[in-house]
């Protein structure tokens, strides 16, 4: 590649949050961090219920089942807030970021062989390709990971655009 090659990208915000909520990751209950979670706080508070509905058919020795299944409830419900937490956050900082797209003026992506500069409203964000560790590449969106992270949607730039960015990342980071 000769020279600097500059995308300008539309900031859509529909075409990120496809991309950033797709599979449930919105959701506090259910996205791919808290499904497990959910599902087994909820088996253990129907085991602790049907044992309070059978407490008084417990003997003295065996009433200790109950208080096991209670500390065990109350475990995965501290796992899963930690979770459902951990889910809020990221939603509110994905949120905050779609905003500020919503408001861009420009958006766009400088590169060359040696660097690469993605430039938000006049704040840039320059690195070198050695800094990128991990990348993803589909049909939907690139995605890169290193100094800092990025994901651009198919949507955002034209094909040309897209096919252009795809093979520089190809040649230019080594995972």
């Amino acid at each position: 590649m000769n020279g600097e090659k500059i995308i300008k990208l539309n900031a859509n915000r529909q075409d990120f949050e496809e991309i950033y909520f797709s599979g449930n990751q919105g959701s506090l209950f259910f996205s791919p961090t808290t499904k497990g979670k959910t599902v087994t706080t909820a088996v253990v508070g129907l085991i602790l219920l049907i044992l309070f509905c059978f407490k008084d058919d417990l003997s003295k020795e065996k009433f200790g089942i109950l208080y096991f299944v209670s500390f065990l409830f109350l475990l995965c419900t501290v796992y899963l807030s930690l979770s459902i937490n951990k889910v809020s956050r990221w939603k509110k900082e994905v949120n905050r970021y779609l905003e500020s797209l919503e408001d861009s003026e420009i958006y766009e992506i400088r590169f060359n062989d040696e660097i690469f500069n993605v430039n938000l409203n006049h704040q840039e964000e320059l690195s070198k390709w050695e800094d990128f560790k991990v990348y993803d590449i589909n049909d939907s969106f690139i995605a890169l990971e290193g100094k800092y992270n990025y994901m651009f949607p198919e949507k955002s730039m034209n094909k040309g655009d897209y096919n252009i960015l795809k093979q520089a990342i190809k040649k230019n980071i080594k995972q």
